[in-house]
């Protein structure tokens, strides 16, 4: 009769526990986005949403995180800053999720870095500001993927400084980003032994930059720095090209112009411009003993094979992004204190972008090491020389 007692009450507490488990089992762990999937930045959004929903439909076909599917929940900004800080708030505040990655851009990351503050709630920017996450006493909930401004300064002075320029004009579009890459041109300049003689800047849905590079040319610099995404870095192109500026006068673009989507707009009028861009745009070109390769190699096949369009930096972003917060999830569940501190401490975390090193110091993990000098080649790129 004991026995009889004893097991019955073993069952009833096994049934508990399985309710239990499955219960626990099935709570789904969200993970927020926000990219400009539409509007002037819907270039640069559109493949990070692209990228993102793969991973996710990749992660919950093999079972989850820790048995837990994965639900994203994504808002289009529509490349609009204030669209932007009402979808981090709604996620916040209606959603509940406990990690945000997003926005695409400067300009909107910058907006709503003070609400993730405010609201403790980790975030991974997708763009490149160096603003995004500094001072890191103000931004301790921030993170963010893509290479920063200073890199990619860095990293195109240090190539010029081998090649003997000395004197270049810039031309940098009035945007966050632009102001941010203006301030850091001009920052490191003297410490490559390199002199602006120009400095034009225009807006970013201007259509004719004669003006800006006839000014430029005047100062006869041996090169010119574009700094800017979307139309208006493939009009300085062809305004470049048809100045007739290419023959003397290299051209230079910020890593907004790691797309190969741009060579393919501008045809042969992209060939001989050189542009600082992380491994993820290069993959097939990478020596096999790359410690990014395989990673790459792996995005690279199954993004192709499912939109038809070549990966770019920016679907980059967002498979470094939505990794890390997929890390961070297995690794200390769907707690926004936990997960900032997780990430906070990531190191040697290989993504497409380079290999992150996060620190209480450091909330982008890059250098300028993560970057490799290319130039348009024969319609494609290649190691610049």
């Amino acid at each position: 009769m004991r026995a009889a007692f004893f097991s019955r009450v073993a069952l009833f507490f096994a049934a508990i526990f399985l309710v239990v488990q499955t219960a626990w089992c099935d709570e789904v762990y969200k993970i927020g986005a926000v990219f400009s999937v539409t509007g002037v930045a819907s270039f640069l959004g559109e493949p990070e949403k692209k990228t993102a929903e793969m991973i996710v439909e990749q992660v919950n076909a093999s079972g989850g995180i820790n048995g837990h599917k994965i639900e994203l929940i994504l808002y289009d900004d529509e490349s609009d800053t204030t669209k932007a800080i009402l979808a981090v708030r709604r996620l916040i505040k209606k959603d509940n999720v406990p990690i945000i990655i997003g926005p695409t851009r400067s300009g909107e990351s910058l907006a709503v870095a003070p609400v993730a503050e405010k609201e403790m709630v980790p975030l991974i920017s997708c763009a490149a500001s160096y603003k995004i996450v500094t001072p890191v006493e103000e931004r301790r909930w921030v993170f963010k993927v893509a290479p920063s401004d200073k890199h990619v300064v860095q990293r195109m002075y240090e190539y010029m400084a081998s090649k003997g320029i000395k004197k270049i004009g810039i031309v940098t579009v009035s945007t966050g980003y632009g102001s941010s890459g203006r301030e850091e041109l001009l920052k490191y300049a003297k410490d490559y032994g390199i002199e602006i003689v120009a400095d034009e800047r225009y807006g970013p849905k201007d259509t004719d930059l004669t003006a800006q590079f006839t000014k430029i040319r005047s100062k006869h610099p041996q090169a010119i720095v574009n700094w800017s995404v979307g139309p208006t870095q493939i009009l300085a192109v062809k305004t470049w090209r048809q100045l007739g500026m290419a023959k003397d006068i290299l051209l230079f673009q910020s890593h907004g112009f790691g797309n190969k989507k741009n060579i393919e707009m501008l045809g042969t009028d992209a060939e001989g411009i050189l542009v600082p861009l992380p491994p993820v745009v290069i993959g097939p070109i990478l020596p096999d003993d790359h410690p990014q390769k395989a990673v790459i190699m792996e995005y690279k096949r199954q993004y192709e094979n499912r939109y038809n369009e070549p990966v770019s930096s920016f679907g980059g972003h967002a498979w470094d992004a939505i990794h890390l917060a997929l890390a961070a999830l297995k690794a200390v569940g769907p707690d926004r204190a936990k997960i900032r501190d997780y990430i906070e401490h990531t190191t040697g975390f290989v993504g497409q972008l380079g290999v992150f090193n996060f620190s209480p110091q450091d909330h982008n993990g890059l250098s300028k090491k993560d970057l490799i000098m290319v130039v348009v080649q024969h319609g494609d790129w290649a190691l610049a020389p």
